[in-house]
């Protein structure tokens, strides 16, 4: 059988589809600005600069190829280039910490959307990336009870699954989405319960859930003790139509409820409070 298409461009081309790009991308004006340090970097305007990423991103998206973003972070790349004893200021430098991104960040797949709708996606997939990060050390580092010998990242694990399968479990039928929020240093952690209830810290849990031809429901929880505690539907609707930055109200949002925390079945392997 006689292929066709098989000169040494088409050859070439088709290779190239099979070679996955990534593009290290810096998100925002201050970023940019740490960037324009170095000579190398041929950028002045931060407008520009997105222009140029947008379209070099059609492009590797015209060649049939696999494409990736990641944040490109100054200050990580900085500490790289000391670590490794790379020259900060040459292009190659750049590349090799973009493919150490590609290894070890969070990406987001290029599938055509605009810089408008792709830059809010992988901002917001940084964060959670670092978040589990952060929170698996957490886990990692609690060390053994002094009391039982267990270890305590692994115990927290296993009460959080326990806790967010009975909290499913009483919610019912529907679309769920929970957003747990704990205070952790100088930042909050998202979505965190484990690393929540290893800290011993106060955070809370809200549950929103949609059904068909209904109106969403908003229920809440307090975390404390390594336990979840129902907040009342007045506090529920406070922390939903408060500016936590500010403490001003906000309107409450159209087509959703505010209700109570509902109670938790007990958990016969719950021996937390016992042991730490």
């Amino acid at each position: 059988m006689t292929r066709t298409g098989t000169t040494p461009a088409n050859l070439r081309r088709a290779l190239r589809r099979e070679v996955p790009s990534t593009v290290g991308l810096l998100a925002d004006e201050h970023d940019f600005t740490a960037m324009r340090r170095y000579r190398t970097f041929a950028f002045d305007d931060h407008t520009t600069y997105l222009r140029q990423v947008e379209a070099l991103l059609r492009t590797l998206a015209t060649q049939g190829g696999h494409t990736t973003v990641t944040l490109f972070d100054p200050e990580e790349y900085a500490a790289y280039c000391a670590e490794t004893a790379l020259d900060p200021d040459h292009p190659t430098s750049r590349s090799r910490f973009t493919a150490h991104l590609a290894a070890t960040g969070a990406q987001v797949t290029y599938t055509g959307q605009p810089l408008s709708t792709l830059l809010p996606e992988l901002v917001d997939t940084a964060v959670r990336h670092a978040t589990w990060e952060y929170a698996t050390t957490v886990l990692a580092t609690a060390g053994d009870c002094a009391t039982c010998g267990k270890d305590i990242g692994r115990a927290a694990f296993e009460r959080a699954a326990r806790l967010l399968a009975r909290l499913l479990d009483a919610a019912g039928p529907g679309i769920h989405h929970l957003v747990c929020s704990v205070p952790a240093a100088d930042d909050q952690l998202l979505a965190v319960l484990a690393a929540g209830i290893v800290l011993g810290a106060p955070g809370g849990l809200v549950l929103r859930t949609t059904s068909p031809g209904a109106r969403d429901r908003l229920h809440g929880w307090r975390l404390t003790g390594g336990t979840l505690t129902p907040l009342t539907e007045a506090e529920v609707f406070a922390a939903y139509c408060t500016d936590a930055r500010t403490g001003e109200p906000l309107s409450p949002e159209p087509g959703v409820d505010h209700r109570a925390g509902f109670p938790l079945t007990p958990d016969p392997d719950d021996d937390w409070t016992t042991h730490h």
